[in-house]
């Protein structure tokens, strides 16, 4: 009696179970898996937006909204967006703005750069000039700027204040002689050297102002003009010469 129960039981058992497929991978048949794996790999994915959009939100991408949700997300307030800038003339420039540090209001006279971008002067340009200049207006600027011209007339040289011994400059251009070219008897009976009188100073410009002051160039007490030129040792007057030329 218990073993016909037992069989009467299993048999509802197996009754209620509902039919297993023919293959078990993910209970249907494996071709079909196969078919369905491919499809999902190649499908386009698309991505799930982090913030819905909004029901009234315009398509596009907008900077503002992004920082807006960014911070309702955080939980931040969202701060007031600066107001945009005055627009303002067409080049850039304001009518009145000043060029560096020039006062407001300074006047562009003719012929100076146009300050704004993408311009230039039109002071190449012949027609343009013509147009607001004519020869008598030339005439006139060019007498204005003769007016202005100063000019300077040479003077006589400078005097030196006070006894300050001779002007060797003074004296090259009161001469006219060349180098080695004798005006001034010396006598033959010296017997010092003018090589060893000369090397007692610094320079030929201090040779010839001893000369001068020790009588030169008629007379030659201290040996430095052997050839009576007036030339004191190798001194030139020609550079001061030419300087006034």
């Amino acid at each position: 009696m218990r073993a016909v129960l037992l069989i009467s039981v299993l048999a509802t058992a197996v009754a209620c179970t509902p039919p297993v497929p023919e293959s078990g991978v993910g209970f249907q048949d494996y071709n079909s898996y196969l078919r369905n794996r491919e499809a999902q790999a190649t499908a386009p994915v698309t991505p799930t937006p982090l913030f819905p959009p909004a029901a009234n939100a315009s398509p596009g991408f907008s900077t503002d909204s992004a920082a807006a949700a960014i911070d309702r997300a955080e939980g931040v307030g969202t701060a007031p967006l600066p107001a945009a800038p005055a627009p303002v003339a067409s080049g850039g420039f304001e009518d009145d703005r000043p060029r560096g540090d020039a006062p407001a209001g300074i006047r562009v006279e003719s012929g100076e750069v146009n300050p704004r971008p993408g311009t230039v002067s039109d002071e190449q340009d012949f027609e343009a000039v013509s147009a607001r200049e004519t020869i008598e207006s030339d005439r006139a600027r060019i007498e204005r700027n003769r007016a202005q011209y100063t000019v300077i007339q040479p003077g006589a040289l400078p005097v030196r204040p006070g006894d300050t011994g001779p002007n060797i400059v003074a004296y090259a251009l009161a001469t006219n002689n060349a180098l080695g070219v004798a005006l001034y008897p010396r006598s033959r009976l010296r017997t010092g050297n003018p090589q060893a009188a000369c090397a007692r100073y610094g320079s030929p410009d201090l040779a010839q102002e001893a000369f001068l002051a020790a009588g030169g160039p008629d007379r030659d007490r201290k040996g430095l003009d052997p050839d009576g030129d007036g030339f004191a040792c190798s001194w030139d007057p020609s550079p001061f010469r030419t300087a006034l030329q």
